[in-house]
């Protein structure tokens, strides 16, 4: 890995324009006024520092998932990507996004229980990384078509370190339902 993403890892904020990275942010609700939280969480995500740019994929509809598996009797979830072209390290980006889901009423009770607002750092450009505190790319979103389809509508050419071009990823979770 070189310094610079090493760096980045352990929290040192890089400090010129060419280090700006695009992170990949999952945006997820399935309690309260979910699309208003989410369009909120986005608004909240333009505000932090060292941000330059938000892309918001359109909402889209899914199915809760438990530690069980798919859930079709809870409540359904809304979800979202954003793209955040941001210069924060990714340690530091994950702090807010917890700072956020906090501020959103977010309460950590059980293991994929129902939430509010869920953020989960899905990439941080091509940043391989598996430390106590963070796991880049999130160790679950290859599988996860609320994830990679709306991720896959706001970059079409998007890729997903160490798994591949997250078009090719979608049509295969897509042909084994």
């Amino acid at each position: 890995m070189n310094r610079r993403l090493a760096e980045g890892i352990t929290g040192t904020t890089p400090t010129d324009a060419a280090s700006a990275v695009d992170a990949v942010v999952a945006l997820g609700a399935n309690l309260g006024e979910r699309r208003d939280t989410l369009a909120a969480a986005a608004a909240d995500l333009e505000r932090l520092p060292l941000v330059s740019a938000v892309r918001m994929s359109k909402p889209m509809e899914s199915v809760a998932v438990t530690v069980d598996g798919p859930d079709p009797e809870a409540p359904g979830y809304l979800n979202a990507v954003a793209i955040v072209t941001t210069r924060l390290a990714p340690t530091v980006l994950l702090s807010y996004l917890h700072a956020i889901e906090d501020r959103h009423g977010r309460v950590r009770r059980e293991r994929w229980g129902h939430r509010t607002l869920d953020l989960d750092l899905i990439a941080y450009g091509d940043v391989v990384c598996d430390t106590p505190t963070l796991t880049l790319p999130h160790p679950r979103a290859a599988e996860r078509d609320f994830v990679l389809a709306p991720w896959l509508s706001i970059d079409p050419d998007a890729s997903l370190a160490g798994a591949g071009r997250v078009a090719d990823l979608l049509d295969r979770i897509r042909a084994a339902s």
